[in-house]
Formats: C-alpha cells, sequence, structure tokens
C-alpha cells in the first residue's frame, strides 16, 4: 500500500489547474477557470475548477471533487493509480507501507509479470522498426493493411523473429526470469526427452505479427499475434494465455485508447477484431473497441457500461457469423444497455470499410444503418422463417426470449409493442409468452401494463413550482460554513435563554470568541438537534471529527482524500455551486459589496437560528395535530405550545422577522 506520508504529499503538490489543464482546456474566469465538459457534449462551458479550493465541478453531468477524483473519473484510474500518475508528475517518491510477505510476494509476482509484459512490447516493437527482417516483413504487412506510421507507433504494434527462441533468450540476457517469461505465456517451457535435466524454450509468437492488449490504465496485459505465412497447422491469430495479469473474458482491446471517446460520445462501438480497431480509430472514429475474436461476456460487457449505457455492434456481411453473434447481444441486453446493430455492404468488414470511406462517409453510414436490436433481430429471423408458420412462431419466441433480458419494465413494455407491429401478432399473446418464459417481474402481464401507463396517464402542461425543501437548504449552508470557515475564530453574541422578573422568556445576549465549528456543534448539541438528511448528517460528524483533531492543519483537500467518492462529490457540489453564479469586476463599477468572509458570525448565528425556527414550527404542527385527538386531556399540550409560540417570537425577532 501507498503510505499516508506519500498520498498527503501528492495532494500537497499538485496543483489541479494544471493537471486537469492537461486533458481539457481552461480559460480563467476571475479566480476561477472555466473550460467545456469532458464530460458530455456542450457548446457552452459548465466546467469549473477553483484553484484556491482545488476542487472541480462539471455542471452538465454532476460530477465533481478533487484531483484525484478527476483521474479517476476521467482516465478511469483506480486510487492507487491516479496517486501513482500524479506522484510521477511531480516527481515524488512513492514510499509503501510494510507489507505481510504473502501480500509482497504476491505484488511482486504480479508486478514481475507487468514488467516482462512491458519489455516484450518494447522488444516487439525495436525489432519491428529497427531490424531489417521487421522492417521486411512486420513493418511491410501494416502498410500494407493501410495503417500509417503514426498509427503503428501509437498502439505499439510490434514484430516476432521467425526463430524459435530469439525473444526468451533476449529476455533472459536482459535479467528477466524464466519463471516469469513461462507465466506471461511469452515463453513455453518443455522438458527435453532426451536429457531430463534440462529444458526446452520457444517463443509463443514466433513469426508473428504482435497487437499488445492493455488495461484500461494503459497496462501491457497479454499480446495477440497473426501469422504471416499459409501454415494450415497454425491458428491465424494466437493470444497470450490466461495468467494473474490477463484474463481474456474481461479485457476489451483498445480499451485504453477508447474510454475518453467512449464517455464523451456516450456510445461505444464493438468490433471483431485488432484490425477493425485499429483503423476505425486512424479514420478518426475513437470510440471502438473489440473482444479480441473471443466471444462476448459479461464482465467485458460491465467494463463498456462504466463508460456508457450505448453500445453499436458492428457486423461484417456474413450471415452465419450474425447468427452466431445475437447471442452477445442478449447478453448486453441482461446489463442493462442500450444496443444496436449495423451491418455492412457484403464482402465489407469494419477494416475494410473504413480504410475505403472518408470519414464523414463512415459516419454517416453508421448513422443510417444502425438499427434498433428488435429491429434487426426480427428482420434477419422473419427472413429466415419465410412463410413456414412454425418457424415464424419460434423466431417470435427467439425475439421475446430476448425481450425477456431487459431488467427495466418500460423498456420492455416498448420493445413488445414495437415486436407487436413488426411480427403482426397481438401484444396480448407476446406478454403471455413473456409470463410463459418465466420472467417474475411479469408475471402478470395485462395487470403490469395497466399499472405501467398510469405513469403516463396524467401529463399537465401546467408548470407547478417546485417547493423549497426548507431543512435541507439549511442542513446543507451548515456543511458549506464549516468548510470554508470551519477553523477561523470569530466572536459570536450568544443568546441566553433566560426568565424575566415578570416571569416572561427573554434573551440576553453574552459575547464570546471561539471557532466557528464549536460555535455550530455546541449549539446543536445544546439543542438536541441532528441533521435529518442522511448524507450531511455522515459529512457533519466526519467533519467536526477531522476539524476537532487538528484545525491547524485541517483542508477541504486533505479531508477529501479520507472519503467515499459520493461524499467528494457532495462536497464538491456544495463548495462550487456558489462560484457557478458568483459575478466577478463589481469594483470596475465602482460597486464594492461586503465580503461575506467579513459577516462569517452573522451568517453562523442566522442558520443556526432559522434552523431552530424552522424545527420549533415543524415541532408546534405536531403538538397542535395531537390537540385535534378526541377523549384526551390537551391541557399540558397547549401549555408547551404556548411555550414554543413566545420562543419562535423572540428567535425572529432577533432575526429582524415579523410573524403574522
Amino acid at each position: 500500500m501507498i503510505s499516508k506520508t506519500t498520498i498527503d504529499q501528492v495532494y500537497e503538490t499538485a496543483r489541479l489547474e494544471e493537471v486537469i489543464g492537461d486533458f481539457v482546456q481552461l480559460k480563467k474566469s476571475g479566480s476561477n477557470f472555466k473550460g467545456l465538459s469532458p464530460f458530455s457534449d456542450e457548446r457552452t462551458p459548465s466546467f469549473m475548477v477553483s484553484p484556491v479550493k482545488q476542487i472541480w465541478k462539471d455542471f452538465s453531468s454532476g460530477k465533481g471533487g478533487n484531483v484525484v477524483a478527476f483521474l479517476m473519473e476521467h482516465e478511469h484510474f483506480t486510487y492507487p493509480e491516479a496517486i501513482k500518475y500524479l506522484a510521477k508528475k511531480y516527481n515524488i517518491e512513492i514510499e509503501e507501507t510494510e507489507k505481510t510477505n504473502e501480500q509482497k510476494e504476491q505484488a511482486n509476482e504480479r508486478e514481475s509479470m507487468y514488467l516482462v509484459s512491458e519489455y516484450a512490447q518494447k522488444y516487439f516493437g525495436d525489432i519491428l522498426w529497427e531490424s531489417e527482417l521487421g522492417k521486411a516483413i512486420g513493418l511491410s504487412y501494416f502498410k500494407e493493411r493501410g495503417f500509417t506510421e503514426q498509427t503503428i507507433k501509437k498502439f505499439k504494434l510490434g514484430y516476432c523473429l521467425d526463430q524459435w527462441d530469439g525473444f526468451t533468450t533476449a529476455a533472459l540476457d536482459s535479467g528477466y526470469q524464466l519463471d516469469y517469461l513461462e507465466k506471461t505465456g511469452l515463453t513455453i517451457v518443455k522438458e527435453d526427452t532426451s536429457n531430463p535435466n534440462n529444458t526446452r524454450k520457444f517463443d509463443r509468437f514466433k513469426g508473428r505479427v504482435m497487437f499488445p492488449i492493455h488495461s484500461l490504465s494503459g497496462r501491457v496485459l497479454g499480446f495477440g499475434g497473426r501469422i504471416l505465412t499459409n501454415d494450415k497447422k497454425a491458428a491465424k491469430y494466437l493470444n497470450s494465455p490466461e495468467s494473474e495479469i490477463y484474463h481474456k473474458s474481461k479485457v476489451l482491446y483498445g480499451i485504453y485508447y477508447a474510454k475518453q471517446s467512449i464517455a464523451k460520445e456516450d456510445n461505444c462501438y464493438l468490433v471483431e477484431g485488432y484490425t477493425d480497431v485499429i483503423q476505425f480509430h486512424q479514420r478518426g472514429i475513437h470510440n471502438v473497441v473489440s473482444s479480441s475474436g473471443t466471444a462476448l461476456t459479461p464482465e467485458q460487457i460491465r467494463l463498456i457500461n462504466r463508460l456508457t449505457k450505448n453500445i453499436t455492434v458492428l457486423f461484417d456481411g456474413d450471415a452465419a457469423g450474425l447468427r452466431a453473434s445475437l447471442r452477445g447481444i442478449d447478453l448486453i441486453l441482461e446489463q442493462g444497455m442500450n444496443v444496436k446493430i449495423c451491418t455492412f455492404p457484403e464482402g465489407e468488414d469494419p477494416d475494410s470499410f473504413s480504410k475505403n470511406n472518408e470519414l464523414e462517409d463512415v459516419v454517416s453510414y453508421l448513422e443510417k444503418n444502425a438499427k434498433d436490436f428488435i429491429q434487426f433481430k426480427a428482420s434477419l429471423l422473419v427472413e429466415e422463417a419465410a412463410n413456414d408458420p412454425i418457424k415464424r412462431a419460434e423466431t417470435v419466441r427467439d425475439i421475446v426470449n430476448s425481450i425477456a433480458k431487459i431488467p427495466d419494465r418500460i423498456k420492455k413494455e416498448i420493445y413488445i409493442q414495437e415486436c407487436a407491429q413488426i411480427m403482426n401478432i397481438s401484444e396480448a399473446v407476446l406478454f403471455n409468452t413473456l409470463a410463459q418464459i418465466g420472467k417474475k417481474d411479469v408475471a402478470d402481464a395485462k395487470k403490469q401494463l395497466k399499472q405501467e401507463h398510469k405513469a403516463f396517464d396524467v401529463v399537465k402542461n401546467e408548470t407547478v413550482p417546485e417547493k423549497v425543501d426548507v431543512q435541507y437548504e439549511l442542513e446543507r449552508k451548515i456543511i458549506e460554513i464549516l468548510l470554508l470557515y470551519g477553523t477561523r475564530k470569530e466572536e459570536f453574541e450568544d443568546l441566553v435563554l433566560k426568565e424575566s422578573e415578570e416571569g416572561d422568556l427573554i434573551l440576553e445576549p453574552e459575547s464570546l470568541e471561539i471557532k466557528v465549528y464549536e460555535k455550530i456543534f455546541l449549539d446543536l448539541q445544546e439543542d438536541e438537534i441532528e441533521l435529518a438528511q442522511p448524507k450531511f448528517k455522515d459529512i457533519y460528524y466526519k467533519l467536526i471529527e477531522a476539524l476537532n483533531n487538528g484545525t491547524e492543519n485541517f483542508t477541504v483537500n486533505s479531508f477529501m482524500t479520507e472519503l467515499e467518492q459520493e461524499m467528494v462529490n457532495e462536497i464538491s457540489s456544495i463548495l462550487m455551486e456558489e462560484e457557478r453564479h458568483v459575478l466577478h469586476n463589481w469594483e470596475s463599477k465602482d460597486i464594492y459589496p461586503k465580503a461575506k468572509e467579513n459577516t462569517i458570525s452573522q451568517l453562523v448565528s442566522e442558520t443556526i437560528l432559522t434552523l431552530r425556527c424552522f424545527l420549533i414550527k415543524k415541532r408546534m404542527e405536531s403538538l397542535q395535530n395531537q390537540t385535534q385527538e378526541i377523549h384526551k386531556d390537551h391541557k399540558e399540550t397547549l401549555e408547551e405550545i404556548m411555550n414554543y409560540i413566545q420562543l419562535n417570537k423572540l428567535l425572529n425577532q432577533k432575526l429582524n422577522r415579523v410573524l403574522s
């Protein structure tokens, strides 16, 4: 594990505006920076960065947080990967805490396998570009496929010499252990039958052009190799075997290069092969990945689901391949994702089509020919069924089977309606078929159909003003004050409830100097007030604990490092909401507004007093409801109500409010 010292140093050193500036074009806006959202397609900047607070907020998507949160959202790094990225950027040496021997061994083994894979990537690349055989065979092949030198370098393509142990010998000579070469699958080790004390070592990918397979964060997990000879006994494509770092079912080729574009375009093109991905990318369509020739798996779909809910599956014109690939469509639907299918003209595939057409033509073709899965599947299966009623019935059941995979009930209904129109069959029959398939959530199809229609029955054009949740806003304001001014020492005029000589309740002011967080905590404790919103309540107690443990060293940035991402998002929303509406340069117009920092004690007092008044009002309403009950003596209740009325009057007088 990375030590806390290193993490603290990273947070102290990293400048948010510098890090985000590597990915987003930022422009100065007062004391902040603004830019176009990297998470959505927008024309008006709504992405804001605060160098003072070291937080960012994207108002178009609702995302926000600190520097690490940005890297985790934008680059899809894990927390340790984000810390390591920043440490490398700012030349900070990473210290790791003591691990158990077992943890060390496991971490060392995985890291050793990564290092071996990264060495192999560099070795195959060097062979391709620097050796005569590499240039004559490997580089020529890639150029014949239409790849530019820039593309070849970007995807780190390479070549493994057609020698039995050329790579293995070079790796061993460079100090890499045979054990890790074997575990990554780069080297095949066999016993020498003629001499049991010796082993024979072979390069797995000899004579193949190499496609490195990267993780979401860019580490080399394994390789795909394509043979260049006409050897019928050898597989055309060969992948690294399963290992500690490479799991075929959990990896998508090209995801590292596509992740930002997928998130921004909110769509992922799914193709079959390595060259399909590379050719699309070279043409200018970057949101494309491949399952690397293997059957699509739920893990691969969930990987895409982290970036977008929309998948467009691209098939070539091979009808046999289409039929087999439809099984993958059902898996996508099961994950609750939206799927479209696009096929290319006969004899074309994503590779050839993108190579032979301009970007505008490819984009236009994809937009016009991408069909909703139900339309595509119905047209394909109906064509096969022709006029055979039995086959037609099987086709209907096949389509409904796919619809049954969808977890969202409203989507199910819409697809049933569409299927009914295409297949010219009643909705009732299709809903009954759904029920027969055995899905629990459609056991009573007709009843659910009526219930779901109710959601659309009452649609009014009237605009109903949104009711303000007073307690929510006040609790949010308390969190904001603690975050911004919790450590400040202010002079407060405290109000002490006393009884006058006439027996009336009065509030007498008493001055005291105290830190803002102490004032808020003591006031809420005194009135036994707990925040009602669970998210604010959690943040409040963590804040009070952090402020109490070390106000001198407290910063919002360091505080957020200890929190879950959901809390970080909430805090960034609270702090950045005000920045969104700030108007700058009033002074240039000879207008000098009073800075909020100069009225902190007043802000704190008014917020707490307003919360008290609100809760008193709620309590009074509750007591008044009790007096509606019959057969009950309400004398004590009425006395309590009168006391609350008097207290409420005093508090509102202090707030300079007139009560009706």
